[in-house]
């Protein structure tokens, strides 16, 4: 009867909250090795985004590259620009718009901080095997999927 049972019983539902401390923490675990690059996730993001974009980029673009509202960029930009890690420039097309431009200091901090968080990313993985990082890969991405 128990073996029964067991085959038809519904499955245990997932842990949504300890999914979100477990992201929290590897967050943590990450932005532990910016901060003495003065880096952050945010930060970190946009210098990479811009490091793909040679020329610079519109705030505007930087914020849906970003999936970000335009005055989150412009407070995010800012704290760049007193960092020395970005610079604001008049597009060539049209002065009235400013385009986001990494200064050297920038490309720097941008290239250390992919270093840290790919080591951040290691430690915090290193007790998987190949097959369970990809199995996480894969069911985070399925998680992580819109809906259509």
């Amino acid at each position: 009867m128990n073996d029964r049972r067991s085959r038809t019983a519904t499955p245990k539902p997932v842990d949504l909250m300890g999914l979100l401390h477990t992201a929290y923490a590897a967050q943590d675990a990450v932005e532990a090795r910016l901060a003495p690059l003065g880096l952050s996730l945010a930060k970190l993001a946009a210098l990479s985004a811009l490091a793909a974009a040679p020329d610079g980029l519109p705030l505007g673009q930087l914020a849906d590259r970003l999936s970000c509202v335009k005055s989150n960029i412009t407070q995010l930009v800012d704290r760049l620009e007193a960092d020395g890690f970005v610079a604001r420039a008049a597009a060539a097309n049209d002065r009235r718009t400013k385009l986001a431009v990494l200064t050297p200091a920038g490309r720097k901090a941008c290239a250390d901080g992919a270093r840290l968080q790919q080591e951040a990313e290691r430690d915090l993985l290193k007790g998987l095997n190949r097959e369970e990082s990809r199995q996480l890969a894969a069911l985070l991405e399925k998680v992580g999927a819109t809906p259509e």
